[in-house]
């Protein structure tokens, strides 16, 4: 039986350094595999970095929500797997995505896991977000997937700078299982352990507020940016 299809789509913005590590990983990955970056910064490095690593390289405006959907629709596989350049790889997340979606699943994320050896707030954190995951949204640093259908029936990722994927995960829970799946995809640490464990944690819950309130997403990422 043929191995099921996955584009991995990567949204892009100044990030060459930590996309080698994992455009590195994934060409370990069993194929077949197509990689797809899109670049908000146009940059001639990321491109270059592309060619070496077999990957589509996309211009685009800064916009994640618009880069993701543009990913998409350049995919050639019938799966769907959207990282964030500064994620890291762990065990075997494509076997696992891959019996996911072979199982019946429209689509689903890994759990939330930071990479190297986080302090016991890290640790605590990664928990209680793993908790809310359960019936909230996971964003996108979880690795959220999909089969193309359905992604495409559930409405694609919103064209917003910021909670791009809060009405996609809504859409693929109405439309069947949405898988969470263990450890996979790992967290780059790095801003908390700029900003602090809390209060980066605290900054996130405020904006996530903001948006449920009905915030505008262009006001909130104006914030978010600030601090990135």
């Amino acid at each position: 039986m043929a191995e099921l299809g996955v584009s991995v789509i990567i949204p892009c913005w100044h990030d060459e350094a930590c996309l080698a590590r994992l455009l590195g990983q994934l060409a370990a990955c069993a194929p077949p595999l197509q990689v797809v970056v899109v670049d908000a910064a146009q940059s001639e490095a990321c491109r270059a970095l592309c060619r070496q690593h077999g990957a589509l390289w996309l211009a685009s405006r800064p916009c994640r929500g618009a880069q993701l959907r543009q990913g998409a629709a350049q995919a050639s596989h019938e799966a769907l797997w959207f990282l964030h350049a500064d994620a890291e790889l762990c065990g075997d997340p494509l076997g696992a995505l891959r019996a996911a979606l072979g199982a019946g699943a429209v689509g689903g994320c890994f759990a939330f896991r930071f990479a190297g050896a986080p302090p016991w707030q890290g640790r605590l954190l990664a928990w209680l977000v793993n908790r809310r995951t359960r019936f909230g949204t996971p964003y996108g640093d979880q690795g959220l997937f999909a089969r193309r259908g359905a992604y495409l029936a559930a409405g694609q990722h919103a064209p917003w700078p910021l909670f791009e994927e809060v009405p996609l995960v809504g859409g693929l829970r109405r439309l069947g299982a949405f898988r969470r799946l263990g450890p996979g995809v790992l967290v780059d640490p790095r801003r908390w352990l700029r900003d602090g464990w809390w209060r980066r944690s605290l900054r996130n819950r405020l904006l996530a507020l903001g948006f449920a309130l009905g915030v505008p997403v262009e006001r909130l990422a104006r914030g978010y940016r600030s601090r990135v």
